[in-house]
C-alpha cells in the first residue's frame, strides 16, 4: 500500500481542507500526564493518507489545527480517544467537538472478545496484521521513516474499522447506548484531568 504521509512542523497548512470525517491520533512522550508531553498528532482523511504535524515543545500554538478540532461539522474519530483528547486538552487547551472512539466502539459491540486494541481491529476488519514494535519509541526528536510509517497505520484504517462496527451496533440494536455512552468522553476527560482515575460510579 503506497501511503501519502507528509510531515508538518507546528501546524497544518492554511491550504489544507478536510471534509466531515477525519482519523486523528497522538503520540506522547509518554501516558503520564503531569510528567510527558503531546509530542506529535496524525490526521488521515481516509484516502492512504496521513499529515503528521510536530509540535514544538516549548510552543503549542497551532491555530489551524486547533479549528479543526473545535469544529462541530467534522467527526473525528479516535482509537483510545480517552487518552489523546486529555493530552490535546492540556497541551492545545482546546475541547475537541464530534469525537468517536473506535475502543469504546468495539467493546459495546464486540462482547464476544477481550481483544479491543488497534491491531486486533485493524486484523479483523481490514486483514492486515499490523505491527506496535514502535509503539514505546522516542517521539520527541528527529523522525525516522519507520516511525512515521507507524504513525501513519494508526489513522489510515480508523475510518473503515468505524464503518464496520457502527454496522455491528446498528444490528445488535447497541447504537444507542454507544451514542449515549460517547456524549460522556469530554466529561471523563474533564475528571482524568482533574485527577478522577477510579471508577466514580462504583459503591
Amino acid at each position: 500500500m503506497n501511503l501519502d504521509i507528509k510531515l508538518h512542523k507546528q501546524d497544518l497548512p492554511d491550504e489544507i481542507k478536510f471534509s466531515d470525517k477525519i482519523a486523528i491520533d497522538c503520540e506522547f512522550t509518554g501516558l503520564n500526564i503531569e510528567r510527558d508531553r503531546l509530542c506529535l498528532l496524525q490526521i488521515s482523511s481516509g484516502q492512504n493518507d496521513a499529515h503528521i504535524i510536530q509540535f514544538d515543545k516549548d510552543n503549542y500554538d497551532s491555530p489551524n489545527l486547533k479549528n479543526i478540532l473545535i469544529d462541530k461539522n467534522i467527526n473525528k474519530l479516535f482509537h483510545f480517544a480517552r487518552a489523546d483528547l486529555l493530552f490535546i486538552k492540556k497541551y492545545l487547551e482546546v475541547e475537541t467537538n464530534n469525537v468517536d472512539c473506535t475502543k469504546i466502539m468495539s467493546k459495546i459491540a464486540r462482547s464476544y472478545t477481550d481483544k479491543h486494541g488497534l491491531k486486533d481491529l485493524v486484523k479483523e476488519f481490514v486483514g492486515i496484521d499490523i505491527s506496535k514494535q514502535l509503539q514505546s519509541s522516542d517521539f520527541g526528536g528527529e523522525l525516522t521513516d519507520k516511525q512515521l510509517k507507524y504513525c501513519a497505520q494508526d489513522v489510515i484504517y480508523l475510518h473503515k474499522i468505524n464503518f464496520a462496527l457502527t454496522e455491528i451496533l446498528k444490528r445488535e440494536n447497541r447504537i444507542d447506548l454507544y451514542e449515549k455512552t460517547i456524549k460522556f468522553i469530554n466529561t471523563r476527560v474533564d475528571l482524568d484531568f482533574a485527577s478522577f482515575k477510579e471508577d466514580i460510579w462504583s459503591h
